[in-house]
């Protein structure tokens, strides 16, 4: 058999089954494939490795997803990175729009109600640990505090887009902290949509309508999610439920659940909105949009990177950037937390307070991972839901 291809049935049949047992976010992705790529099957050297992981953190997009690409663009060249990159974003692709079919079609059922009551404290509680983690590591300073401080006011109470945001922090951080008029468009509105009825499974009717603006939107997205994946949630959030209307703020949070209950990156949550928009299509389309940077990122620039990244410049400009989005994902918990916690009655809105403290508690002092979580809430939303209605 000829050696590329074979090369290349390797990295697809590794990445599937990493792509779909791949739960506890992140971190567990990156150690799962540095224990398969690295310790068993010598595809890289640590430091490759390393230095592989060192550029996928700088960049914007899922640092896990876009490991999967260089691995396998250092194995397999450019096919590699693509075949890597496809198979392990896949299997989560294809649970989050089964998962989306079912909250759409059965929303309205008690026991999908109850199930995402419990959910969503659940949620407001990852972002915050998400957020302390990320503090910890990018806040050093009360330079670094002022910035987390001045993107929450810009976020909470003006209209300022989220990635103009980051790029006015990132070059306030390379005059900060590099050596001693850029403008980027914001995301067009396209107008606040009235509730649309649900659209069929494959959602043909739309695309015509919605498939370009879908593409579009979360090509952008894709192109400025610094810091991790859940600095997806301030840009859909502002975007999607405040400016377009695609989606309610309930809608959105659970959409963010949904993508967290698949064992793939949760920016998978822009295949939920694009399945709303119109069906299966949509949610393709939208995954193609928001995955098109990192492909990019990787495949077309991996060598470049890797020196890019020792530039005093580039690590000023990210230092700048990475308090903002602390920020940035503080101010969108606000409205997400009013969702969660503003239930129908007082005891349904403390057992949501309850659920929120013990999940964050269990997140940042016995570092429980997020699946875990999500299926305790899960089940306290199905068992205290009813009784407490």
């Amino acid at each position: 058999m000829n050696p590329q291809i074979s090369r290349l049935q390797e990295l697809a049949g590794l990445f599937l089954k990493l792509g779909a047992i791949g739960f506890g976010g992140p971190q567990a992705h990156i150690a799962m494939i540095n224990d398969e790529a690295v310790e068993h099957r010598g595809w890289l050297d640590a430091d490759e490795f390393s230095d592989g992981l060192a550029v996928c953190e700088m960049l914007p997009g899922p640092a896990s997803t876009q490991m999967g690409i260089y691995t396998g663009y250092v194995y397999g060249g450019w096919l590699g990175a693509l075949v890597a990159g496809l198979a392990f974003i896949t299997p989560a692709f294809f649970i989050v729009v089964g998962l989306s079919w079912v909250y759409f079609q059965f929303q309205q059922l008690p026991q999908l109600i109850a199930l995402f009551f419990g959910l969503s404290p659940v949620m407001i509680a990852i972002i915050l640990g998400f957020c302390y983690k990320l503090g910890r590591k990018s806040i050093r300073n009360w330079i670094g505090i002022t910035i987390a401080v001045l993107a929450f006011l810009a976020s909470a109470f003006s209209d300022l887009s989220t990635p103009i945001l980051f790029l006015l922090a990132g070059f306030l951080g390379m005059g900060l902290y590099g050596p001693k008029g850029l403008r980027l468009n914001s995301f067009m509105p396209l107008g606040v949509l009235a509730t649309l009825q649900q659209t069929s499974f494959w959602g043909t009717e739309r695309l015509s309508e919605y498939g370009w603006p879908l593409f579009t939107f979360f090509l952008k997205v894709g192109t400025f999610i610094f810091g991790g994946g859940l600095v997806i949630i301030p840009l859909l959030e502002f975007e999607v439920v405040e400016q377009l209307g695609w989606l309610s703020t309930a809608d959105f949070i659970n959409g963010v659940a949904i993508g967290q209950l698949s064992p793939g990156p949760v920016v998978l949550t822009a295949a939920f909105v694009g399945y709303k928009m119109a069906g299966f299509f949509g949610a393709l389309i939208s995954a193609i949009g928001i995955f098109t940077p990192s492909f990019l990122f990787i495949m077309l620039a991996a060598p470049v990177l890797v020196r890019l990244r020792r530039n005093p410049w580039v690590q000023g400009f990210l230092k700048g950037i990475k308090p903002a989005v602390v920020g940035a994902i503080m101010a969108a918990a606000v409205p997400l937390g009013q969702t969660a916690f503003g239930r129908e009655t007082w005891a349904l809105s403390v057992l949501a307070v309850i659920i929120a403290i013990a999940s964050l508690t269990a997140i940042i002092r016995f570092k429980v991972t997020a699946w875990k979580l999500i299926l305790g809430g899960a089940i306290l939303g199905l068992v205290g839901y009813p009784l407490l209605s």
